[in-house]
């Protein structure tokens, strides 16, 4: 599943030269708009578009995060609508959830940040990267770290 994943990643990064989720939901031509929804994200297919709807009152990186993971969804369950709970999805063992973490890790952490910096925590790269140390643990489990 992981390796799969990856390489999934891989390709959108290097076909559009950026690991940013927004920009790639625009190139892909996924609608994202910002507001409301009840949650923090979620994903939509309806009338054959994707949607990403975020919660406008996430800070800067937890909103990456968020629409990373939610464009996990869209890329690899396109034709699912998928909720991410604030706090909880994370936690969550579902297939499809545990899919768009390893595709959000995966994509918002450059593997050579990793390798840089052998000898950090978890912790002290979550810091240093500035997202929850739960997505280091999903990009160090899906690669064998």
């Amino acid at each position: 599943m992981g390796n799969c994943i990856k390489e999934v990643v891989q390709k959108y990064v290097l076909k559009h030269k950026t690991r940013d989720p927004f920009k790639l939901a625009e190139l892909l031509g996924i609608e994202v708009q910002k507001g409301t929804p009840g949650c923090a994200g979620c994903y939509m297919f309806l009338k054959n578009h994707r949607y990403i709807f975020l919660d406008q009152n996430l800070e800067e990186r937890e909103l990456l995060q968020v629409m990373a993971h939610e464009l996990g969804h869209a890329i690899l369950h396109k034709k699912q609508n998928c909720y991410f709970i604030r706090h909880k999805t994370l936690l969550l063992n579902s297939k499809t959830e545990q899919e768009a973490n390893i595709f959000a890790a995966e994509l918002l952490i450059d593997d050579g940040i990793i390798l840089e910096h052998p000898e950090y925590t978890n912790s002290q790269l979550a810091r240093l990267l500035g997202y929850e140390e739960r997505l280091i643990e999903w990009w160090m489990q899906n690669n064998n770290k």
